[in-house]
């Protein structure tokens, strides 16, 4: 895993202190951040940006996300407004309201790129900038944004199946939460180049009591499935449950996280899960479409800049489990 991620994910994290120096709502409800926070802001114009993602209620992995972005704009001298929708067409529909109010940048995720590249061509034929954040790290250039912060979820993958095959299992559950979504979907083709024997399930992840008892049941037709790999910190708390329900003896692995899911680490309910840093993927997005606009600046020089993926285990936990209570992992 070293050789791909540790280089990328350094530079991401170096970016943020380097930067500093130079001075989850409902699905399709608008929120505009009123950028508290500590310290002065930037002197430069005040500019506004769009950060719009699929996030859907309740999961705490967007608060991540947003909690980087927000401080970013604080220092930035940024109105940034956050926007969500899981729905494709919404999404869609959310970033062609940034481009009638004339933002100065956009930041989106590319979960579902086929239905979010004509309206990313219409932002950046009207001059907007793009950036894009968490998800289509292989589609993001070709879509118009000038770089992307986040993990390449496929190596994640098969850095999750690597460390897997390492401690003898052999068939795992991995469960996708939002069937078509090109970065789960890659991190359990990850999982699987490693463990051909991984099955794939299909949840609903909006409806978590939906999720148990679909994941129970497969418990309990598998009974040699050895492990269940939840891609997601609320997705995989509520496996927990399903693994207890079904009498199962399978463990549990994770992709992402939360202060609960590194508790849970920590008291060794869950083995491990990787991380792809969200705190910084707000952060950094929000301040790269800044330093575009104060000096025509591009990081990643065309390319993605990865934030991940971090193991986090048993021999790690505690100390991520200090920033997790903090909101910053």
């Amino acid at each position: 895993m070293t050789k791909f991620s540790w280089r990328h994910a350094a530079i991401a994290a170096l970016a943020v202190p380097m930067l500093a120096l130079s001075a989850c709502s409902g699905g399709g409800k608008q929120e505009v951040s009123s950028n508290s926070g500590g310290g002065q802001a930037a002197s430069t114009p005040r500019i506004k940006v769009a950060l719009i993602t699929h996030a859907a209620a309740g999961d705490t992995f967007w608060d991540i996300v947003r909690k980087g972005a927000e401080e970013a704009a604080s220092k930035d001298n940024v109105d940034l407004q956050y926007l969500n929708d899981p729905e494709a067409g919404r999404q869609a529909q959310l970033v062609q309201q940034a481009i009638d109010q004339k933002v100065d940048g956009i930041a989106v995720t590319l979960a579902t790129p086929d239905a979010l590249k004509d309206v990313v061509k219409k932002a950046t034929d009207a001059g907007i900038p793009v950036v894009s954040l968490n998800a289509g790290e292989d589609v993001s250039a070709k879509l118009g944004a000038f770089t992307h912060f986040g993990s390449n979820e496929k190596l994640a993958g098969e850095a999750v199946g690597t460390k897997l095959a390492s401690q003898g299992f052999k068939h795992p559950i991995c469960v996708i939460q939002q069937q078509g979504h090109v970065g789960l979907e890659n991190r359990c083709a990850g999982v699987k180049t490693k463990v051909p024997g991984t099955e794939i399930l299909y949840v609903n992840g909006q409806d978590m009591t939906s999720v148990q008892s679909t994941a129970t049941a497969k418990l309990q037709a598998s009974k040699d499935a050895d492990v269940i790999v939840g891609l997601g910190a609320p997705i995989t708390i509520t496996l927990l449950k399903s693994v207890t329900d079904a009498g199962s003896s399978a463990k549990v692995a994770s992709f992402d996280l939360n202060a609960e899911l590194a508790r849970d680490i920590v008291d060794g309910k869950v083995i491990f899960t990787v991380d792809q840093q969200p705190w910084l993927q707000g952060y950094m997005s929000v301040d790269a479409l800044w330093q575009n606009k104060r000096g025509g600046f591009k990081l990643g020089g065309g390319q993605p800049v990865l934030t991940g993926p971090t193991i986090v285990d048993k021999s790690n936990a505690a100390d991520v489990l200090k920033f997790a209570q903090q909101g910053v992992r």
